[in-house]
């Protein structure tokens, strides 16, 4: 009997973690950490339902650290089996885990000595060494081709879009087909392919982080271009928080597109990340994997100053001159980001401009919901900046995108299952399902089992 549960990204856009279990064989797809509200984060720490020596491989279909982010703990708890992921998402991987395991050895040195933690003494997760041990355990497969997993089971990636390695995954397994959409990218972007169509599948796990919306229409790069002449005509900053892997190549794109038109205001460009300056170089070695001509990547790497060092970011950040800052995270749960916002979020006029999902309990979404104050080290730091965003620029396919990935099906699945959305986002991709497609859909809860 093969059987699916929801670890994580049940009810919620973060921690994804799915299981299938066959024959006392199992495989986990994707192995995210929770993000977000307190009562997700702490999950973070949680005993998982299996042991981790039990599983016997990962899937993971992209890098992101939700779907990521919990593989050095899964290591560090025992698991000792294949990560299996594309060749990009390999590497990307690398960037992402590195400088998590990095931030949370930082961050509880920092509140162990600041003393603003209620944990005596503060932990970290995990720390650098178990992310090097997950790393280890990688191993790249490309797209297209079956790969043999543990257990009898088969995998195919293909591309999904949405960053640099993104695939979904189509794995045949006890005599059924099913299928993991992972995180699906917007169709027509210029950066990234389509996501591709999946001929058949007996089950199809479908993310919802936009379930419930349309992306605005219009031309992002026109409405960037409006934000930041406003924001140096008040001699502002504008303050971009990115995700290092994906939108800050994004924002370069656009930017680059506004200078070679000759629309872009005479104000230094900083990249103030350097996970997200390693992400860029690693557009040239996956060259493959996205849509931009070799010279194309040389130009929109050379529109920004890139900042690797301590010293020169403190230097953006003490600076009053008009500026446009891209820094990590962008969701602002971290990172250098979170030293500019409590340089600028205090000043009117700066602009703080968002071009992704902002998840509930982040810093980003109270911004962009209207928080006059946001807690950062322990203070709190009124905001009086601009706050802007361009959703537009999302990395996620939206309700209309879903469903057009949905329906290159060419027959009904048994049953559609409905993953890494919100409660109202999951419900309405589930209501269109069953209106235009006359599919079975349902909307798992955290550790539920199905059988298949």
């Amino acid at each position: 009997m093969l059987t699916l549960s929801s670890l994580g990204g049940a009810g919620t856009v973060t921690g994804s973690k799915h299981l299938l279990s066959h024959d006392g064989r199992r495989i986990l797809i994707d192995c995210g950490l929770f993000q977000g509200l307190k009562n997700l984060r702490e999950l973070n720490w949680a005993q998982l339902p299996v042991e981790a020596s039990s599983i016997d491989a990962v899937i993971l279909t992209h890098a992101h650290l939700d779907h990521s982010g919990y593989l050095p703990k899964l290591v560090r708890d025992g698991f000792r089996g294949p990560i299996f992921a594309t060749a990009a998402t390999k590497d990307v991987s690398e960037l992402i885990l590195m400088d998590s395991a990095h931030l949370q050895e930082k961050d509880a040195e920092y509140a162990n000595r600041k003393g603003y933690s209620k944990h005596k003494p503060a932990l970290a997760l995990y720390g650098v060494a178990d992310a090097e041990r997950a790393l280890s355990q990688f191993r790249p497969v490309s797209f297209d081709k079956p790969v043999k997993l543990p257990g009898g089971a088969t995998a195919t990636y293909r591309h999904a879009g949405h960053i640099l390695g993104a695939a979904t995954v189509d794995i045949e397994w006890a005599g059924r087909r099913v299928v993991f959409s992972g995180d699906l990218g917007r169709y027509d972007d210029p950066m990234l392919p389509d996501p591709v169509a999946v001929p058949e599948a007996d089950y199809v796990i479908v993310e919802s982080t936009y379930g419930n919306r349309v992306h605005e229409a219009g031309d992002p790069t026109e409405m960037l271009r409006a934000i930041i002449e406003r924001t140096v005509r008040r001699g502002g900053t504008l303050l971009i928080p990115a995700f290092a892997v994906g939108r800050a190549q994004s924002m370069l794109y656009h930017l680059w597109k506004l200078k070679t038109a000759g629309r872009l205001p005479d104000v230094p460009v900083f990249l103030d990340s350097p996970m997200a300056i390693d992400a860029t170089e690693l557009l040239h070695t996956h060259s493959a994997d996205h849509r931009l001509p070799p010279e194309v990547c040389d130009d929109i790497c050379a529109v920004a100053t890139y900042t690797r060092d301590v010293e020169g970011s403190k230097a953006i950040t003490a600076s009053r001159y008009p500026k446009i800052v891209i820094s990590a995270s962008g969701m602002a749960t971290g990172g250098r980001v979170l030293h500019h916002l409590k340089a600028d979020a205090p000043s009117p006029k700066n602009t703080i401009l968002f071009g992704g999902f902002q998840a509930a309990g982040t810093r980003g979404r109270a911004l962009v919901q209207g928080a006059q104050e946001i807690k950062i080290h322990g203070e709190w730091i009124p905001v009086r900046a601009e706050i802007a965003e361009l959703p537009m620029l999302s990395a996620h396919a939206d309700s209309n995108e879903l469903m057009r990935w949905l329906s290159g099906f060419r027959k009904r699945p048994n049953r559609v299952f409905i993953v890494h959305g919100e409660d109202e986002a999951s419900e309405a991709l589930r209501v269109r399902i069953d209106r235009e497609l006359g599919w079975e859909a349902t909307t798992p809860r955290q550790d539920q089992v199905f059988e298949l």
